[in-house]
């Protein structure tokens, strides 16, 4: 397995190094007249073996007025036709892959046809293929592999050598890649001169595209004038809203209405001076239009939420496109579609009126294990957030209907069915559609498991040792928290009442029957000032127990010999004085139900195995935090 794996780095190294120098101007060819047939004799000998162990037909045909020699780069040119041919193979499992050899006089150069009958490509994905790390399809990647590198590199190795790759190529027929080379490398001009010219044409047509754009976005004429608004007459106890909208007749429109509300208004007609207004003004609430010059609202808003001063700040985003999913995953309170009717103005300022007004903010946190709640809830309350805890999806549903919920938290442990369900259960209730969720879990995640969460989840935020700063950081967009005035600004690791200290001068058990791992476990946890007895089985796991009763924390691997982990942890919990002590099950299985498994020998929690010292750490604060 090492070996292969290494193998197949060190191709995949060779194959970014070759397009790197390409892309540079660094590789230097060999230029050298070659016999054409020796390269066709080079390829048979190479594919053959592979088209009879896949009962292929493999032919490669000469047409008559092919030239004996051509000058090229030998090497450069074979590794090309090999790429294309080792592409057919791999995408065909039946019928015949062949290479033609043939001539076009007029241009002066050599054509090589790599025909299959595999399973082709759609229409709009042709050009993909000469891309970068792409594949036709993402399921073609998970069933045949590669790099998605072969194509992109081909493709630039036939411009060096003078010469193009064209594809065409239909659905559960085949594909057809045309390869197409000067005889002389160095003295044909009139195929090279066509070449360069339509490069040319299609990268001035890319440049006109870009130029276009940019003048689009950035031209002086686009930008409209200033708005007269009460930025000069501002006291000290004025309540300031800033506009941030480019269109000056619906600015007005909003500024007028903030006026009649008590407020005093600012308006910025660019992105980036309501940047600078934010910071200047510090206004209790923002209006965000999307469609702005200079920045747009996406870019307003990222800085906005970046920046610990204005993060807090409530925004409401109003725009003609129809982007509310994405305008509450940035953090606005809210989103409405332009045009905006006057009841809908009201609707803006009750809805940001309500989120400054409601104190202090109340996260419901869903989560089955007990401890879990309890540390999250101790963390969460340094920072003035109320919670409310759950154990269930329909305690979450009856709770929430409340309307008193700002932000749920759902722990969902290691995702399964029920904890989908109860996602999906959330989202569509009723009034709860736009409620922010954050998904807390022990998993690293899969690309597949992730965008399923997504689906439903406003954010995802992994256990490790520094997850509740996270957790706080995602519920603080959310919740638009404000620092309490007077306070230092200083980072919230400070406040968490000794959170960071919670595994200094505490005592583990480490019970593993490998002594690397119990080495490497050791040192990572004596940074943390931790005292670290050891075990290298069950039976010994019990006498480190009796002879030092103050230990606080066990670390069980549940595949040991003799006794096993298992078996271990049950004797613990019949010891009464053990009881409550926390066990922590480490193992290499991540089967489905291994978990429950572990909680039913007595168990307190689970942590698989490569162990990641960060969710460990965490998972050891989580424990042990109420022994402070």
């Amino acid at each position: 397995v090492i070996q292969s794996s290494g193998q197949g780095l060190l191709s995949l190294i060779d194959e970014i190094l070759d397009l790197s120098k390409i892309e540079s101007g660094k590789m230097k060819l060999e230029i050298e007249e070659i016999n054409i047939k020796e390269v066709a004799a080079d390829l048979r000998s190479l594919f053959n073996p592979i088209a009879k162990d896949k009962k292929l037909a493999f032919d490669i045909s000469f047409d008559e007025d092919l030239p004996i020699n051509m000058e090229t780069d030998k090497m450069r040119l074979e590794q090309i036709l090999k790429n294309l041919l080792a592409n057919a193979f791999k995408f065909t499992s039946k019928g015949k892959v062949s290479v033609n050899f043939s001539t076009d006089l007029t241009y002066k150069t050599i054509i090589f046809r790599v025909i299959d009958t595999g399973i082709g490509i759609a229409s709009d994905k042709l050009n993909l293929v000469f891309q970068a790390f792409q594949q036709a399809d993402g399921s073609t990647r998970r069933k045949y592999g590669g790099t998605g590198l072969g194509l992109s590199i081909s493709k630039e190795l036939a411009k060096l050598l003078g010469g193009d790759i064209k594809l065409t190529s239909t659905e559960d027929v085949g594909s057809e890649f045309k390869l197409t080379i000067p005889i002389n490398y160095a003295v044909n001009t009139a195929f090279l001169k066509e070449q360069e010219s339509q490069y040319e044409l299609e990268e001035q047509q890319r440049l006109n595209e870009i130029a276009k754009a940019l003048n689009e976005r950035f031209t002086v004429n686009h930008i409209p004038a200033d708005i007269e608004d009460d930025r000069n007459n501002i006291l000290p106890n004025d309540k300031v809203i800033l506009i941030i909208e480019d269109d000056t007749s619906f600015a007005k429109i909003l500024l007028n209405f903030t006026r009649q509300r008590n407020y005093k208004g600012i308006v910025a007609v660019r992105g980036d001076v309501g940047i600078e207004m934010a910071n200047l003004y510090h206004p209790i609430a923002i209006l965000l239009d999307i469609q702005l010059p200079i920045k747009d609202g996406w870019q307003v808003m990222e800085e906005l939420k970046s920046n610990p001063k204005t993060k807090p700040i409530p925004v409401h985003i109003m725009s003609s496109l129809s982007v509310k999913k994405e305008s509450l995953l940035k953090g606005a309170v809210d989103f409405i579609n332009k045009p905006v009717a006057i009841a809908h103005m009201k609707q803006i300022f009750e809805k940001l009126e309500d989120v400054l007004s409601r104190h202090p903010k109340k996260v419901l946190i869903v989560e089955e294990n007990e401890q879990h709640a309890k540390a999250l809830r101790y963390f969460l309350s340094n920072a003035n957030i109320h919670t409310l805890l759950v154990s269930n999806v329909n305690e979450s549903i009856e709770a929430l209907k409340l309307k008193e919920v700002d932000c749920v938290i759902l722990d969902m442990g290691v995702p399964d069915k029920g904890a989908y369900e109860t996602l999906e259960t959330i989202k569509k209730s009723a009034g709860l559609e736009n409620l922010p969720i954050i998904v807390f879990t022990g998993k690293n995640l899969s690309k597949r498991e992730e965008s399923r969460i997504k689906q439903y989840a406003d954010s995802i935020v992994i256990k490790t040792a520094h997850s509740y700063q996270r957790i706080l950081d995602e519920a603080g967009l959310f919740l638009h928290l404000v620092e309490e005035k007077g306070k230092k600004e200083q980072s919230s690791l400070v406040d968490l009442g000794g959170l960071h200290q919670v595994l200094k001068d505490k005592t583990v058990l480490i019970a593993d029957d490998d002594v690397r791992n119990i080495f490497s476990l050791t040192k990572a946890l004596e940074q943390h000032n931790m005292n670290v007895f050891s075990a290298t089985d069950g039976k010994e796991a019990l006498l480190v127990l009796e002879e030092n009763p103050k230990i606080d924390v066990v670390l069980m691997d549940m595949m040991m010999p003799e006794m096993d982990g298992y078996e271990t942890t049950r004797k613990i919990r019949e010891m009464g004085r053990y009881k409550q002590l926390p066990i922590l099950a480490v193992t290499a299985k991540a089967m489905m139900g291994d978990r429950e498994k572990c909680i039913a020998s007595g168990a307190s929690d689970y942590i698989s195995k490569p162990v990641d010292i960060d969710q460990l750490v965490s998972l050891l604060r989580v424990w042990l935090y109420d022994s402070l």
